[in-house]
């Protein structure tokens, strides 16, 4: 659906996208993360034909998204600078969106009117950022996009809105199949709504696997022993991080858990336990690897 490869787009010489590389396919709800400067916006920008690549190969349904009107109608896009006309109310939003957008459902918006509870004779001007993105939501959905694009779409909005948006989203993803991509800082959201992961890094992809895979190549483990620590055991070049308690070592380690069982294992330790990682941890120690080291940090 979304494929793009050695992308790269440049400002004034310096390489924000640098031999980019990403692949979302159909139905999938892809959550894309990196520390600020990593290039995410302007990745997104120019999915959106905002910015026109310097070089690679960008394809949004087999087609460059660049001055391509038609492709665009099928497209949701929320910017993390949301641009409304200030003096149009919400009705006079969606009428100029349904000018612009041939699947536009009416249906669908006044469908919505009691999932947002804000009063659609209200100005744009008059309303908070938290109230404007649940307006950018209830614009797209309107739309019947075939693919969302969105950047840091919750920001600024209160738990229950964050909660009540990304249920229409992931609603409008099973009864339609809309492909969804998603770049933000919440990881712990991102968890919660995202099948796959792309983890970003100075305009490069370190990573990009389904959420459930990413989540089991790398482990934390707790060791404790009875007498001394063995030296050896943590000589292990897979070894992201360790931290040592008394006669008790964490460590963060990639590999296949049975492997890495059985390996630990032989150690003879008095116990060992394998820890759940969240989507921050993979995020932290994948990064880490590249030109941001995390020194003795275990979460």
């Amino acid at each position: 659906m979304i494929h793009a490869s050695n992308l790269k787009k440049t400002f004034d010489g310096f390489f924000a996208l640098d031999g980019m590389d990403i692949n979302v396919e159909q139905g999938s709800v892809y959550g894309l993360v990196g520390p600020n400067g990593a290039g995410k916006t302007t990745l997104l920008k120019t999915l959106m034909g905002v910015y026109k690549k310097d070089d690679g190969s960008l394809k949004i349904m087999g087609e460059d998204p660049y001055e391509n009107k038609k492709l665009k109608e099928k497209i949701g896009f929320i910017s993390d600078e949301l641009y409304f006309f200030s003096n149009y109310t919400i009705k006079d939003t969606a009428k100029f969106y349904s000018k612009i957008y041939p699947n536009w459902s009416f249906d669908r918006y006044n469908s919505l009117k009691n999932a947002f509870s804000i009063d659609e004779n209200m100005k744009i001007r008059k309303m908070s950022k938290g109230m404007k993105k649940q307006v950018a939501f209830w614009m797209i959905i309107s739309m019947k996009p075939e693919i969302m694009i969105l950047d840091e779409p919750v920001d600024g909005l209160d738990p229950v809105a964050r909660k009540s948006v990304w249920n229409l989203v992931l609603q409008d993803v099973s009864e339609r199949g809309t492909t969804v991509l998603i770049s933000s800082h919440n990881l712990r959201e991102l968890e919660d709504v995202c099948d796959h992961v792309g983890i970003m890094s100075k305009g490069k992809l370190l990573l990009e696997k389904e959420l459930s895979s990413a989540k089991n190549d790398i482990h934390k483990l707790q060791i404790g022993f009875k007498d001394k620590i063995p030296k050896k055991m943590l000589e292990d070049e897979n070894i992201i991080n360790s931290s040592i308690s008394g006669s008790i070592v964490t460590i963060i380690v990639k590999g296949n858990e049975e492997k890495l069982l059985e390996y630990y294992n032989s150690f003879s330790p008095a116990l060992i336990d394998i820890i759940s990682l969240t989507l921050e941890e993979v995020f932290i120690y994948e990064v880490g690897g590249d030109g941001y080291e995390i020194k003795n940090i275990i979460l």
